[in-house]
């Protein structure tokens, strides 16, 4: 297939699975006549009807309530949230009840939640925030997000396709980026993915932070130091064997997110690598993350967000240990 953008590798992802499965139903604020603030759903409802792809109420909890409900009867819902930072009126459904609902009841609910997350849109709070350490702390819940757009047309093929509960996070910055995808290709949740190979430092990131990374890893190149890239892909289930596998080559590593550095995810990967490979590590784990803060506005954005030069100097703190 020619290269297409995220946003059109996820919106044909959507169409596919809507062809493939009349269970399959797609729902959210805007999502229908005007196809999503981002067009993601764009021409969705045209082709498939007002039955299967269809607006809401601006009521995040009665959207993922209306999800239980729909999966309860044998549909696919495929909800979306418009935004990362609206997606907390809906926590107390997701939590309490889709994330609980198997382990409940033995009743599996195969809903696939939408989010599109992260910065460098230049917005304000509520629309760059990066939740996703809320839910992959829920058990229960799968939560995935992919990088590029081949791996956000087979994750969401996954994801809709998964019996259980899936948060599929989209990270929005990155809509635009453009690659040829194989429709046929499957990614399993719960694997990463090397994106580049390296020796020297293990650049561990997710979603936006991906192509930061490969970035660093480019300019780091051109000064002799190789860094190894993985896009973990996947939050929960968390693959710590591939992650595992470039330490063991490395011996030093770094964990890239957006979310504010406390308590973020990236504490969790840091956890687990100093515990599986203590005897390995020839320096500390680094977190480069968002400051512990609130969003800030759209001209403080390029200071609160992690970027190249930072990586770089973690890679370079790391080398420095010997």
């Amino acid at each position: 297939m020619d290269a297409v953008t995220m946003a059109k590798a996820i919106n044909l992802s959507l169409r596919d699975a809507l062809t493939r499965d009349d269970s399959v139903l797609i729902f959210g604020e805007d999502v229908g006549a005007l196809g999503g603030v981002f067009r993601i759903t764009d021409g969705l409802q045209k082709e498939f009807g007002e039955e299967r792809v269809f607006d809401t109420p601006l009521a995040e909890s009665s959207i993922i309530g209306i999800s239980v409900g729909l999966a309860l009867r044998g549909f696919r819902p495929v909800p979306e949230i418009q935004f990362d930072g609206f997606i907390y009126p809906a926590f107390e459904q997701i939590v309490s009840h889709v994330a609980k609902y198997r382990n409940r009841s033995g009743v599996p609910l195969p809903i696939t939640v939408r989010v599109p997350f992260g910065g460098h849109i230049g917005a304000v709070e509520h629309h760059s925030e990066s939740p996703e350490a809320y839910f992959a702390h829920t058990a229960g819940l799968k939560v995935v997000t992919p990088s590029t757009p081949a791996d956000a047309y087979a994750l969401l093929q996954a994801a809709i396709d998964d019996p259980d509960p899936v948060i599929f996070f989209e990270p929005k910055a990155r809509y635009y980026l453009k690659e040829e995808i194989d429709t046929a290709a499957r990614v399993a949740i719960g694997k990463a993915r090397v994106a580049q190979e390296g020796s020297g430092v293990t650049v561990i990131a997710y979603g936006p932070t991906v192509s930061i990374a490969l970035q660093a890893a480019k300019t780091a190149a051109a000064e002799q130091i190789s860094l190894e890239v993985i896009d973990l892909r996947s939050l929960s289930p968390l693959d710590m064997d591939t992650v595992m596998a470039s330490v063991r080559k490395t011996h030093r590593a770094v964990v890239v997110h957006e979310a504010p550095v406390f308590c973020g995810f990236g504490a969790e990967v840091a956890a687990r690598i100093s515990h599986d490979a203590f005897d390995l590590l020839e320096a500390p784990v680094a977190r480069i993350g968002g400051l512990n803060v609130p969003y800030p506005p759209a001209r403080y954005e390029k200071l609160y967000l992690p970027d190249v030069d930072r990586i770089l100097q973690a890679a370079d703190a790391a080398l420095a240990y010997g």
